[in-house]
């Protein structure tokens, strides 16, 4: 494993094989994704840590999902990387379904945990709040996390796994406070990519406790995306990778091997 810096951004690379393209979500970070490295043995992983999250700078000017989808075409055209199997998580499938319908030969794959088009109107408020919050530093960003770990996951998860509710607490109290403010307000700015023209293998999965990407939602989504597949996991909350990577590694696993 060898983490770069590329144009200010973190990247994590490893193994050989098809690049597979790893996208985090909003308080996420390159370690969303490392509980399923064991189902990726076969791949090239490029995970990078989005701009302004975890150790990536932040860039001049404002965040947004736009910014973030030229930053990692740039990132694929610094490794000269034609095409790349793409994964994400919460708002990293936002990017993903952007980056899929603006550079369409780049994407061979989508695989998508969390999965949302965009926030809905009701909860752009909330979300503009929360940047607020983080804005105001340490005790912000230690309510958020507080907040996040105890809402995001299921209720399973919270009676049996402590050390999840912990990484999660962890990973977002590690955020950069002015970086996590302007990614709440780029996914709170965020727009449905036109995902009926997405004409990749796409695997949609959320758990049943949910309430970022509830099952409902994301099967409105998979009526949009022609020949998409859809997992809902019984007791689990919207952290997928953390709170259930044996089945997120089975579901790649399978979804992988469909192709």
């Amino acid at each position: 494993m060898a983490s770069q810096l590329f144009h200010g951004m973190a990247v994590e690379i490893e193994g050989s094989g098809s690049p597979l393209l790893c996208i985090h979500g909003l308080g996420g970070s390159s370690n969303v994704w490392t509980p399923l490295l064991g189902a990726l043995t076969g791949f090239r992983t490029i995970r990078p840590d989005l701009p302004g999250s975890a150790r990536s700078a932040l860039p001049p000017g404002a965040l947004s999902i736009q910014g973030y989808v030229d930053a990692l075409i740039g990132l694929l055209d610094t490794l000269d990387i034609p095409a790349a199997h793409v994964t994400a998580h919460s708002l990293g499938t936002v990017v993903a379904q952007h980056l899929a319908v603006q550079h369409p030969s780049r994407v061979l794959s989508l695989a998508l945990f969390g999965p949302l088009v965009a926030p809905p109107e009701a909860g752009r408020t909330s979300i503009h709040a929360r940047a607020q919050l983080a804005r105001t530093g340490l005790t912000g960003m230690q309510e958020i996390a507080d907040a996040i770990a105890k809402g995001a996951t299921g209720a399973e998860t919270k009676a049996q796994q402590p050390a999840v509710l912990a990484l999660v607490r962890e990973i977002v109290m590690r955020q950069p406070a002015e970086g996590y403010a302007q990614s709440c307000e780029a996914l709170a700015r965020a727009e449905s990519a036109a995902i009926e023209q997405i004409r990749v293998p796409t695997l949609l999965v959320t758990g049943d406790q949910d309430g970022v990407a509830p099952a409902a939602h994301v099967a409105l989504m998979a009526a949009r995306i022609p020949g998409s597949q859809t997992q809902v996991f019984d007791a689990c909350g919207h952290w997928t990778p953390f709170e259930q990577p044996a089945r997120c590694m089975h579901a790649l696993q399978t979804f992988y091997a469909s192709f």
